[in-house]
């Protein structure tokens, strides 16, 4: 398949999950594929992740693992394309649709906005049970501006992973791309932290996952600095590329910081800084420490709503591309 129906399976793609999403209805009697993709990596993590093994050997292990488990998602994209290219229009269709299961554009916005429902409806404690279904971090040790802020994070870092990405592996690379980059994100959120039981095992997989975001993560920037600028203005699309460009690289992450601070400059607010994961305080630098301090329910919806312009001008820009190649 040429680059020309990759782009035009992903603005059908882009349009599907904006609109549908990830319907309840479906991942309750099917099991969802990055589902799979888990139990995959669980299987060999319990049987090459072993602790009387030595460091070099868990490292070792990690590498081949993941290795395999990204040569077998390439080859299940690429007999997943050649059987879907017998169909014609209809075998379009059906990829457009598989490629949206990936994406979370929908997900993300309803899963972000229902902190702030909660926020608005329960309080603190609905809000803390809202974030704490998107974020990693010790819900019961956030007060309200940092529920808020933990939820912008989580929005604009998935931007990064969750949208942005996979659309970028799949125009490239179509199916064979894309079933990989979501293998090795899977694996990553799984595997790749520096806990004592993953830092040797997971290492290959956090390794490799820098690698595929970095692209998506400055792309994200300019995505959400042009969704800030539909909004809220030039201002606001100014302000998001400088914070960027200035604070970007000061997240643990060598991509998360991208896409936060250029959120955090499109809001006018502060982000990342010292928080609490696992009982274990988290140290890092203020992103756009000269921005307002205490984040908002509002700065919550608003920021969805720069998510979902940004969402915009990708698939605007996706079908921009489509039309060249005609």
């Amino acid at each position: 398949m040429m680059i020309d129906e990759h782009l035009l399976i992903l603005v059908l793609a882009l349009l599907l999950d904006r609109i549908v999403g990830d319907p309840d209805w479906l991942w309750t009697r099917l099991p969802h594929p990055v589902v799979l993709f888990g139990k995959a990596i669980s299987f060999v993590d319990t049987r090459f992740n072993l602790k009387r093994l030595s460091a070099a050997d868990r490292r070792r292990n990690g590498l081949m693992s993941i290795l395999a488990l990204l040569a077998l998602s390439a080859v299940v994209g690429v007999l997943l394309h050649d059987v879907l290219s017998l169909f014609g229009w209809l075998g379009l269709i059906a990829e457009a649709l598989l490629v949206a299961i990936f994406l979370a554009q929908k997900s993300l916005a309803d899963h972000v906005i229902a902190v702030s429902t909660a926020l608005r409806r329960e309080g603190l404690e609905g809000g803390r049970r809202a974030v704490s279904r998107i974020v990693g971090r010790d819900p019961e040790a956030l007060d309200e501006p940092a529920v808020c802020r933990a939820a912008i994070e989580s929005l604009a870092e998935n931007f990064s992973d969750g949208v942005v990405a996979p659309a970028l592996w799949y125009a490239v690379f179509g199916l064979p791309g894309l079933l990989l980059y979501k293998m090795l994100n899977t694996a990553d959120s799984m595997i790749g932290h520096k806990t004592e039981t993953y830092i040797d095992f997971g290492r290959a997989s956090a390794l490799l996952d820098d690698v595929a975001n970095w692209p998506a993560a400055r792309l994200s920037i300019l995505l959400i600095a042009l969704g800030a600028m539909a909004r809220r203005g030039a201002a606001a699309l100014n302000n998001a590329l400088r914070i960027a460009a200035r604070d970007g690289g000061l997240h643990r992450s060598p991509n998360s910081g991208r896409p936060e601070a250029a959120m955090a400059g499109a809001l006018d607010i502060q982000l990342a800084g010292p928080r609490i994961y696992a009982g274990e305080m988290v140290r890092e630098p203020m992103i756009n420490g000269a921005g307002r301090g205490t984040a908002t329910v509002s700065d919550v919806e608003v920021g969805v709503t720069i998510f979902n312009a940004a969402c915009t001008v990708l698939a605007i820009a996706t079908l921009a591309g489509f039309l060249l190649f005609l």
